[in-house]
C-alpha cells in the first residue's frame, strides 16, 4: 500500500515537472505565446464586429426615424429657422464633439420637437442610442481621462446610470457605473438597456430637489439616499445611541393600515425610509417624491463593507434555524473583518424572549438585524430597544433568506426596472399572491383615493403580532 503511495506522488511530481519543462522551453514559450496571441485577436474581432453591429444599429435606426417624423422635423426646423443649440461635449476618444437641439420657441420645447435634432448627432456618429453620459469638458477630472476604456465608446442618449436613477437604485457613483458598462457591454447588453429605459420614461425619473421628510397615507418617511442612511449608522455606531431603523414598503403600509400600534412604531423609528417600487410610485401621485429606494438587501453589503473599515461587529436574529448562520458565513466569507457577535434564528417561544435579549446584550454588538418578518421585527425592537445594547437595531424581513443562498434575488435587470416583486412572486406564487398582487392593488387604491382626498383613517389598534 506504501509502496503504491510513493509511486503515485512520483508520477504526480513527474506529471508537473514534465508540465514546467513544457511551458518554460522555448518550445514551450513559443506555443503559449502562440495562444495569448489568438486569445488577443480573437477578442479584438469580436469587439471589432461588436462595433461594427452597433454603429449599424444606430446609423439604421435614426435615419429611418427621421424619415418617419419627417413631417415634425421640417416643423421644427422651420419653427427654429434653421438655428440650432450647439452643446460642447466630448465624444469618442474624448475627442470634442457638438450635440445639436433645434432652437424652437418654449411651446415646441415643451413637446421635446427640438431634440429631433439629435438624431442627426446618431446618424453620423457622435452619440450612440446607448453608452456613457455625455460629458462636458469640465466635468471630467484628469484622472478620469486617462481611463481609455471608459472613452473607447461613444456617448449614448441612454445610460446605465440614467436608467439606474429613474429606478431609484443609483447607490454607487456615475463614474462606477460607466466603468461596469464599459467592462460588460455587448449588443444584447445595449438592446436590454434599451428595454429597460422604457420604465424610466414612462414613469419620470428621481427629482432634483425633495424634501428631506415625507409624508405617504400618514407614514412619516427620512427622504435619505443610501450614503446618507449608512452616514446615520456609522454615526450612531461612534455615539452609541440605541437607534432603530424602519425599512417602510407597500406591504407594510398595508399592514398598518388597520394596526396604530404598528403605525406608531414606524412613525416613532428613530429612522423610516422608502423601500421600494410601491413607495416610489405613491410618492409620485402624492407629490411627495422618493429621492431613493433604501432598501435592507442592497444596503446589507454596503453596511458590511462600512463595518469592516470600522472595525464593527454584528448580530444576526431571525428565520429559520440555520438560515442566520448562512448569513454569517456569507459575510465572514466576503467582510472577513466585521465581527459576528451572535447568530440565533427566530424560533423561539415568548417565555425564551428574556434569554434572547439577554443573549443579544451581552454580546454587545454594534448593529443588530432583525428576520421575523413585518410587524412583529419592528414592534419586537422598539419594544426592547433600551435593554439590547446595540447601537443599530433594524428589521430587515426576508434578507437573510438571500444571503443565506436559500432564495434568489432577482437579476440587475429586473430591479432596474422596478420588477423584483414580480420575481420575488414567481418564486413563491402560493405564498406571495396575496401581498404582490391583491396588496399592491389595495396599496394604489388607497394611494389614489388619498390623492383625491377621500383617504379614510386608519381603524383601532390590534396588537403587533406575526
Amino acid at each position: 500500500m506504501q509502496q503504491g503511495r510513493s509511486r503515485g506522488a512520483r508520477s504526480e511530481a513527474e506529471s508537473a515537472a514534465d508540465r514546467l519543462s513544457a511551458r518554460f522551453t522555448p518550445s514551450g514559450v513559443a506555443a503559449e505565446n502562440r495562444r495569448t496571441r489568438l486569445v488577443v485577436a480573437r477578442a479584438r474581432t469580436l469587439r471589432r464586429w461588436q462595433s461594427g453591429g452597433k454603429r449599424l444599429f444606430d446609423a439604421g435606426t435614426s435615419t429611418f426615424l427621421l424619415f418617419l417624423l419627417f413631417p415634425l422635423v421640417a416643423i421644427a426646423l422651420g419653427a427654429s429657422r434653421g438655428r440650432f443649440r450647439r452643446t460642447p461635449v466630448l465624444g469618442r476618444w474624448a475627442e470634442p464633439v457638438d450635440i445639436l437641439q433645434f432652437d424652437v420657441p418654449g411651446p415646441l420645447r415643451g413637446i421635446g420637437l427640438h431634440h429631433l435634432a439629435t438624431l442627426a448627432n446618431i446618424m453620423r456618429g457622435d452619440l450612440s442610442w446607448v453608452g456613457p453620459r455625455p460629458l462636458t469638458e469640465a466635468e471630467v477630472l484628469p484622472a478620469e481621462r486617462a481611463q481609455w476604456r471608459r472613452w473607447e465608446f461613444r456617448p449614448g442618449v441612454l445610460n446605465l446610470w440614467w436608467i439606474r436613477q429613474r429606478a431609484n437604485i443609483a447607490f454607487g457613483s456615475e463614474w462606477e457605473s460607466e466603468t461596469e458598462y464599459a467592462r460588460t457591454q455587448s449588443l444584447g447588453g445595449d438592446a436590454g438597456m434599451l428595454a429597460r429605459a422604457l420604465p424610466g420614461l414612462l414613469c419620470g425619473g428621481a427629482p432634483a430637489a425633495t424634501s428631506d421628510t415625507i409624508q405617504i397615507l400618514g407614514h412619516r418617511i427620512d427622504n435619505l439616499s443610501m450614503t446618507e442612511a449608512l452616514l446615520h449608522i456609522r454615526n450612531h455606531v461612534s455615539s452609541g445611541d440605541p437607534l432603530q431603523i424602519s425599512f417602510l414598503n407597500a406591504d407594510c403600509v398595508n399592514r398598518a393600515w388597520n394596526n396604530a400600534v404598528y403605525k406608531k412604531v414606524l412613525n416613532e423609528s428613530g429612522l423610516t425610509v422608502a423601500d421600494g417600487i410601491g413607495l416610489k410610485l405613491a410618492g409620485r401621485i402624492l407629490k411627495q417624491p422618493v429621492r431613493q429606494n433604501v432598501n435592507g438587501t442592497d444596503l446589507f453589503p454596503r453596511l458590511c463593507e462600512q463595518m469592516a473599515a470600522d472595525g464593527s461587529s454584528l448580530f444576526l436574529l431571525g428565520a429559520k434555524p440555520g438560515v442566520a448562520g448562512g448569513v454569517a458565513r456569507w459575510v465572514v466569507e466576503h467582510y472577513p473583518k466585521v465581527r459576528i457577535a451572535g447568530v440565533r434564528d427566530g424560533y423561539f417561544s415568548p417565555t425564551e424572549d428574556p434569554e434572547v435579549v439577554a443573549q443579544i446584550s451581552a454580546a454587545s454588538a454594534d448593529v443588530l438585524l432583525v428576520a421575523f418578518g413585518a410587524p412583529r421585527q419592528d414592534c419586537w425592537i422598539a419594544e426592547r430597544l433600551p435593554q439590547l445594547n446595540v447601537s443599530v437595531a433594524m428589521g430587515v424581513g426576508g434578507l437573510f433568506d438571500f444571503y443565506s443562498g436559500r432564495i434568489p434575488r432577482a437579476p440587475q435587470w429586473m430591479r432596474e426596472m422596478g420588477l423584483e416583486w414580480l420575481f420575488r412572486f414567481l418564486q413563491e406564487p402560493g405564498r406571495m399572491w396575496k401581498r404582490y398582487l391583491g396588496g399592491n392593488l389595495v396599496f394604489l387604491w388607497r394611494v389614489f383615493r388619498r390623492r383625491l382626498q377621500r383617504g379614510p383613517e386608519p381603524g383601532k389598534g390590534v396588537p403587533c403580532a406575526r
